[in-house]
């Protein structure tokens, strides 16, 4: 429907559109001052999706969907432009070209994978169809479950080591996201058979159990580090941006829960 189409388009841009803006903002304050380029590139797309999401927020469901589906190629077309800056900057790190700088190689790259995954949102819903229910479940939660284990290793490295408690469960938390992931690319890899109710179910009931756990440590330690009661090299609008896509995780997971026990078996978008 014309109506699904616009809200879905329009939730998908105002919260990836702010955290490619943020991300903009996180590389940007990695690089040596030195890096003038790559500062102004990293600038460049913090106005570019600043704007991007100014406009998301002005528009309603009532909006011309044709207008959506020209908006939603504009926001693609800096997805994928911000992907590839992301991606030099992996290759300058990693073959030594930036000895100093202070964005870890696996941060670049998991930056990367938000940029690829949104730019292929958008794809899909200017296509009208998504992936079906079943495969969606699977993908969606291999591609969060890794984001979630990501953030838990950024936590225990960007935290004083004198937080030994606050390390020590940053680390459980990745070590446990790792197992989670590890079971979600095993079923995956037993498709088709894996997808039934039944373990599709217990599969988003125990995600739901660990990431609602994450959620609530990302919300704690963005609580005392914005209170400055704790020691860290964290921004507070980093620990705030990885409390938000935690929520985001448990909204799909509510959403994918809520179309299992339905009587909808796809999520095509007409």
């Amino acid at each position: 429907m014309a109506n699904e189409f616009v809200a879905r388009s329009l939730d998908e841009v105002r919260f990836w559109s702010r955290i490619m803006k943020e991300h903009s903002l996180f590389l940007k304050l990695g690089f040596r001052c030195d890096d003038t380029q790559l500062i102004q590139e990293a600038n460049q797309y913090y106005h570019i999706f600043e704007g991007i999401e100014a406009r998301s927020h002005a528009y309603t469901q009532a909006t011309d969907p044709e207008t959506i589906r020209r908006f939603n190629i504009e926001a693609h077309h800096a997805a994928v432009h911000i992907w590839a800056f992301k991606r030099k900057v992996l290759g300058l790190i990693v073959s030594c070209q930036l000895p100093g700088a202070n964005n870890f190689p696996l941060l670049v790259d998991h930056t990367s994978r938000e940029a690829n995954y949104f730019r292929n949102r958008l794809e899909e819903l200017n296509a009208g169809k998504l992936e079906p229910l079943h495969d969606a479940i699977i993908d969606e939660n291999v591609f969060f479950l890794r984001i979630m284990a990501d953030h838990a290793k950024f936590i225990g490295h960007l935290l004083d080591p004198s937080e030994r408690q606050l390390v020590e469960q940053a680390r459980n938390f990745s070590h446990d996201f790792d197992q989670l992931l590890y079971q979600a690319l095993d079923l995956s890899s037993m498709r088709p058979q894996s997808q039934t109710d039944p373990l599709l179910g217990q599969f988003l009931d125990q995600n739901r159990v660990s990431v609602a756990s994450l959620r609530d440590f990302k919300k704690t330690a963005r609580d005392l580090i914005e209170a400055c009661r704790i020691k860290s090299i964290i921004h507070p609008l980093l620990a705030d941006h990885v409390f938000r896509e935690a929520e985001r995780f448990l909204c799909l997971i509510d959403m994918f829960e809520a179309s299992l026990t339905g009587s909808s078996s796809t999520t095509a978008l007409e």
